[in-house]
C-alpha cells in the first residue's frame, strides 16, 4: 500500500498533467490525448482527493467539474463599480465621439483601442497571491452575486496565475457560451422536443446562475478578460493600474502573461477613418468566430487620460460601444411542414428559398406553433423577412403584405400525427398540438428513456446511449419490447461496447424491473401531467390497472372525443371518469383528463396488456396496500444522501407504510431529515432551520 508521500506526489503529478493537457486543448486547440483518457485521469485524481482529503487543494483541476449544490448566492459589494457602456448605432455617431474626445485635449489626436464587444455576462475575478479566491456577477454594478464555484468550472479561468503575478488582483471579463456549444445544446433540445435556448448570451447567464455547479460545468462556458479593476503589488498598497501600465494595450498584454484569456485582437489607431475601417473589419469577420459579438468597443488607450475625461454615473466617457445592426433578408416561403418532437409536440417549420444570413446558408425556420402563424398572418407563398435571433437561430420577423399577388394559400393545420397517423390533441395550456400515442416512432426513444429512468422502472444500465443502439439495431421499437429481449443476450452482446457480460446484466435488470409495482409502472407510462405523486395516489385508489378499463363493452361514449367514437373501441372500454379521478386528493381536472384520454385510446390499452403478458406487475399486492403501523402518523420526512441499509425507494415506502409523509424539499414543516452519506445541501438546510437530522439506525428506532 502506498504511503502518504507517494500519494501526495501522485496527486501533484496528476494535477500537473491535467493542467498541461487542458491548457493545450483550451488555449492552443491542440488535443494530445483522447477525451476518454483525459476523463479517466481526472476521475483518478478526484478519487484520490476524496480518499486523502489532507491533500485537497482549492486550485485542483477537479474543482472545474462542479462542487456542492448551492441553496442561494450570497451578495458581493464591488469596491470598483462595474459600469456599463454607452452605445452608438451609426458610424457618424462613432466619429462624433472621437472628435468630441479629442477636443478635450486641444484637438490633439488620441490613440484608441478597438476590441470585440462580446455578448456575454460580465463577471469579476479576484486573486490573492496568485490563487483564485472569488468570482461574482456584475449585478447592478455596485452589488453582484458570488458565483465562485460556477466560475471554477470555466476551464479558461486560471485557478492559479502564472508569470509575475501581483499580491492581489481583480479583473473583469465577459463569460460566454461558444456558438458551437450553443448549437449542440439546441440540437439536443430540438431532438427531445424541448424549447430552444434563445441566444448564447441568455444561455451563458442562465448557466452561471445554476445552483448546481455540475450543471454549469456541462455547459462548457468560456471567457475573455479585458480589464484590471484593482491591483496590489508587494508593499500592501493598492495601486492604480496607471502606475504599472501606460496603455490599455500594455495591461492586456500583462493579463495574457498571467494566464488569462484575452481577445485575439485589440489594435490601436488615431485616425477616425482607420477606426471606422477596423470596426468594419471586425464586423466582416464576426460570423466566422466561435463566440457572439454584437458590436465593437472603442476605448482611449492611454490610461492616465481616462481620469481627465471622467465617467458619468452609469458609464465611462472615455469608452463607447458601436452596435452592429441585425442582418435581415427577404425570401419566399415555399411550404410549411410539421416536425414531431420527442415529447410529441407537432411544430410547424417554414421552408423558404435559401438565403445567405449571418455567414451561413439558411432555408428553414421554426414557426413555433399555430398561434405564431396566425399572429404573423403567414401564408404559403408569402415574401417573408428573416433574421437570425442572436445571429444564430433563423426566425421570421414579418410578412411583406404589399407583395402578395393572390397566389398565396392558408396553411391547413394537421389533423393526424404525420409520424404515426394517430389523431392529435390540442393542448391549450402549452399552445401546442400533441401526439400522445406512446407507440409513435418519433417519440419512441424519449418514451423508453422515461420508462427506464430511476423514478419509473429503474432499469440499471439502460441509459440513453444503450436505448439508442437498441432502437437503431431494431431490437426494440417501444418500452414493451424490452421484455422480449431475455432470449437475445448473444445478439445484444454484439452491439458496440456491450459484450456478453454487459448484455446479461442488462437483461437481468430488465427482468428485475417487472416487480417494481403498479405505482412505478403507471408513472413509467409517461401520461402527461402524471408525476410520481399522482401515480402513487392513483395506484393506491385503484389497486389494479385493469380497474381503469374493462373488456368487451358494446356501446361506449368518450367525453373528450380524442380517439374514440361509439362502437369503435374494439375489445376494450374505458371505465374511469374525470369525476372519479378528481375525487382523489391532489388530482386536478387537467391530470384527470390526461388519464381518461390515455385509456380512451385502444392502442394504449393494448400496449398495457402487452406488458402484462410479459409478467410486468401492474397491481398493488397486499404488502404494498397494508399499513404496517401508525407510528409515523403526521410526521414529514425528507430523505437525502447515499443510504447503506436501504434503497431510497425502500425507505420511503417504509415511511408511508408507517403513516408518515415523504417530501422532496426541506422546510420548517419538515419533522425529520433522514441523511445518508454525502447528504449535501438538504442536510445543510436542515441544520440551518433546526430540523432534526437522523440516520438509518435512528429511523429504525422510530418504527420498531
Amino acid at each position: 500500500m502506498e504511503n502518504n508521500p507517494d500519494i501526495k506526489n501522485k496527486i501533484e503529478e496528476l494535477r500537473k498533467k491535467i493542467e498541461f493537457y487542458s491548457k493545450k486543448y483550451n488555449d492552443e486547440d491542440e488535443s494530445l490525448i483522447s477525451d476518454y483518457d483525459y476523463d479517466m485521469m481526472l476521475k483518478e485524481l478526484a478519487n484520490l482527493e476524496e480518499e486523502y482529503p489532507e491533500f485537497d487543494s482549492p486550485v485542483s483541476p477537479t474543482k472545474r467539474v462542479g462542487g456542492k449544490v448551492l441553496d442561494k448566492f450570497e451578495k458581493v459589494s464591488h469596491n470598483v463599480r462595474m459600469g456599463s457602456l454607452s452605445n452608438v448605432y451609426s458610424k457618424e455617431e462613432l466619429v462624433d465621439f472621437i472628435v468630441k474626445t479629442n477636443k478635450i485635449f486641444d484637438e490633439q489626436k488620441q490613440e484608441y483601442i478597438v476590441e470585440y464587444k462580446i455578448d456575454g455576462l460580465s463577471v469579476s475575478l479576484e486573486y490573492q497571491d496568485g490563487v483564485f479566491i472569488r468570482g461574482s456577477t456584475r449585478g447592478n454594478g455596485i452589488v453582484g452575486e458570488n458565483i465562485t464555484e460556477n466560475l471554477k468550472t470555466v476551464k479558461s479561468i486560471p485557478l492559479r496565475l502564472s508569470g509575475d503575478f501581483p499580491k492581489y488582483i481583480e479583473v473583469r471579463g465577459e463569460a460566454y457560451m461558444p456558438i458551437s456549444v450553443f448549437r449542440q445544446l439546441n440540437a439536443e433540445k430540438e431532438e427531445q422536443g424541448l424549447a430552444l435556448l434563445a441566444n448564447p448570451r441568455n444561455a451563458a447567464a442562465g448557466s452561471l446562475r445554476q445552483l448546481d455547479p455540475r450543471e454549469t460545468a456541462s455547459r462548457k462556458l468560456d471567457i475573455f478578460i479585458f480589464k484590471i479593476l484593482q491591483i496590489e503589488f508587494d508593499g500592501g498598497v493598492t495601486d492604480r493600474i496607471e502606475r504599472k501600465f501606460k496603455t490599455d494595450s500594455e495591461s492586456l498584454d500583462y493579463l495574457a502573461s498571467l494566464g488569462f484569456k484575452v481577445a485575439s485582437t485589440y489594435n490601436a489607431f488615431t485616425e477616425p477613418d482607420e477606426i471606422v475601417a477596423e470596426v468594419n473589419r471586425l464586423d466582416s469577420t464576426r460570423f466566422d468566430l466561435n463566440f457572439e459579438i454584437d458590436g465593437a468597443v472603442l476605448n482611449i488607450n492611454e490610461l492616465a487620460k481616462r481620469d481627465i475625461i471622467g465617467e458619468t454615473s452609469h458609464s465611462p466617457k472615455w469608452s463607447i460601444a458601436y452596435k452592429y445592426p441585425p442582418e435581415v433578408k427577404s425570401t419566399k416561403l415555399l411550404d410549411i411542414i410539421i416536425k414531431v418532437g420527442r415529447t410529441g409536440v407537432l411544430t410547424p417549420n417554414a421552408v423558404f428559398e435559401p438565403i445567405r444570413l449571418a455567414g451561413t446558408n439558411v432555408s428553414r425556420a421554426t414557426l413555433h406553433n399555430m398561434d405564431f402563424i396566425a399572429e404573423k398572418q403567414i401564408k404559403i407563398g408569402d415574401i417573408i423577412n428573416v433574421r437570425k435571433a442572436g445571429e444564430i437561430i433563423p426566425e421570421i420577423l414579418s410578412v411583406e403584405f404589399d407583395k402578395r399577388d393572390g397566389a398565396e394559400r392558408e396553411f391547413a393545420p394537421p389533423t393526424i400525427c404525420p409520424s404515426c397517423g394517430s389523431q392529435i390533441y390540442y393542448d391549450s395550456e402549452d399552445v401546442a398540438i400533441r401526439c400522445i400515442n406512446p407507440l409513435c416512432p418519433a417519440q419512441a426513444e424519449r418514451n423508453i428513456i422515461h420508462f427506464a429512468s430511476k423514478p419509473a422502472m429503474n432499469i440499471e444500465g439502460l441509459g440513453p446511449s444503450v436505448i439508442r443502439q437498441l432502437i437503431d439495431n431494431k431490437f426494440i421499437s417501444s418500452a414493451a419490447d424490452l421484455y422480449a429481449l431475455k432470449d437475445r443476450v448473444d445478439e445484444i452482446a454484439n452491439i458496440e461496447r456491450m459484450g456478453k457480460k454487459s448484455s446479461q446484466k442488462l437483461i437481468d435488470a430488465i427482468e428485475i424491473s417487472k416487480t417494481r409495482g403498479f405505482t412505478a409502472f403507471f408513472y413509467a407510462l409517461g401520461i402527461r401531467h402524471i408525476g410520481e405523486k399522482a401515480s402513487a395516489l392513483i395506484a393506491k385508489k385503484f389497486i389494479d390497472i385493469e380497474k381503469l378499463y374493462s373488456p368487451l363493452l358494446q356501446n361506449f361514449y368518450c367525453e373528450f372525443n380524442l380517439y374514440c367514437e361509439i362502437n369503435k373501441l374494439g375489445t376494450w372500454s374505458l371505465t374511469i371518469t374525470v369525476e372519479e379521478l378528481t375525487q382523489i386528493k391532489d388530482i386536478g381536472e387537467e391530470s384527470a383528463k390526461m388519464v381518461v384520454n390515455y385509456f380512451a385510446n385502444p392502442a394504449n390499452i393494448e400496449y398495457v396488456e402487452k406488458f402484462k403478458s410479459y409478467g410486468v406487475k401492474t397491481y398493488l399486492d397486499e404488502s404494498e396496500t397494508q399499513k404496517a403501523s401508525d407510528k409515523l402518523n403526521g410526521l414529514k420526512f425528507v430523505v437525502t444522501g447515499v443510504l447503506t441499509k436501504y434503497t431510497r425507494d425502500g425507505i420511503e415506502k417504509l415511511i408511508v407504510q408507517n403513516g408518515g409523509e415523504v417530501s422532496s424539499s426541506v422546510s420548517k414543516k419538515t419533522d425529520y431529515v433522514l441523511a445518508g452519506e454525502n447528504a449535501g445541501s438538504k442536510l445543510e438546510k436542515a441544520q440551518d432551520l433546526g430540523v432534526k437530522v437522523i440516520n438509518e439506525d435512528e429511523f429504525e428506532g422510530l418504527i420498531l
